[in-house]
């Protein structure tokens, strides 16, 4: 049972200076999280209740606020229970359980952008095929591979982390990220296998922007000469962008802070850099896609009007 951890609970530390403001802290965190529960379900439910809106792109922002759901849930109710608690406690499991939560919602959210940029790849440069290629059985295809792909991937991460021997239980962030609890690991605990696995899956998620980024490009020249086509991209291609860049520069702050960032850094600004990709991306995509995407927007606005 050498390289099974005998710890069973991890302290969460990122908060400790901050507790004199726990109330304001615990209602500027529930405003946010409700703000994003109204949005991304009052989309998710727009686009549901509404045939003409059961389209492949719908359907994959449809899905797209789902995993923005998935990975909110997974941060915001335990943060809200112990932001008002004494103890800032997480048990070994739970802390895992939450890993493989933000990691997944993390790389979902890059293989559904993915799968977008294919899908406006499809309707812009190839029009006339559209519809025969992307049937029902694809569409079913693309969505299981955004979503099971990223938890398949992540859950080897966790598997080989769980593994290890822990020597300490103390998390210095608001949340708990695989390599966070990796650091914990005992020297003599060989963690050569876990860096191997994590930076194959990095690189995995790093050729989707590639793609992604490559497709638009490509997008972008092939519409410049037809007014019709730059009137389609920029309906359906500048959400998807505004997203990607969105999220990517979220992580990078995350990823630079961590890389670069001075210790002498305020906590509470080390904290914030550290959940926005919890808090950015989620707000700004359905405001993005309820905004900018026609069809969503007019439907939002006929139910408005129905209302009143």
């Amino acid at each position: 049972m050498g390289n099974v951890s005998i710890i069973m609970v991890f302290t969460l530390s990122a908060l400790n200076e901050t507790m004199n403001h726990r109330i304001v802290l615990f209602s500027l965190t529930l405003l946010c999280y409700c703000v994003i529960l109204l949005l991304n379900v009052a989309l998710i439910v727009t686009i549901v209740l509404d045939r003409s809106l059961h389209e492949p792109m719908y359907i994959l922002s449809c899905v797209f606020f789902m995993n923005g759901l998935f990975g909110t849930t997974g941060f915001y109710p335990h943060f809200l229970s112990y932001v008002l608690s004494p103890v800032h406690g997480i048990s070994y499991s739970g802390c895992l359980i939450q890993a493989l939560v933000l990691h997944s919602f993390a790389c979902g959210d890059m293989s559904i952008l993915a799968v977008m940029a294919y899908d406006r790849y499809l309707a812009i440069c190839r029009p006339l095929q559209y519809h025969s290629i992307m049937t029902k059985q694809k569409i079913l295809s693309l969505v299981c591979f955004s979503c099971i792909a990223p938890i398949c991937m992540v859950s080897v991460n966790i598997i080989l982390t769980s593994r290890l021997k822990l020597c300490s239980s103390e998390i210095h962030r608001l949340y708990c990220g695989n390599w966070n609890i990796v650091k914990l690991a005992c020297s003599s605990a060989d963690t050569t296998v876990n860096s191997i696995v994590s930076y194959l899956t990095i690189f995995f998620y790093v050729l989707h922007g590639f793609y992604i980024f490559g497709t638009y490009m490509f997008l972008m020249k092939s519409c410049i000469n037809s007014l019709e086509s730059r009137n389609k991209f920029m309906q359906t291609c500048v959400p998807h962008l505004v997203s990607l860049i969105t999220f990517l520069v979220a992580i990078m702050f995350d990823l630079m802070h961590m890389r670069f960032g001075s210790k002498d850094t305020s906590q509470t600004l080390q904290n914030f850099f550290s959940i926005e990709f919890l808090l950015i991306p989620p707000i700004m995509n359905p405001l993005i896609y309820g905004l900018k995407t026609t069809k969503i927007r007019k439907t939002i606005l006929f139910i408005l009007k129905v209302k009143n």
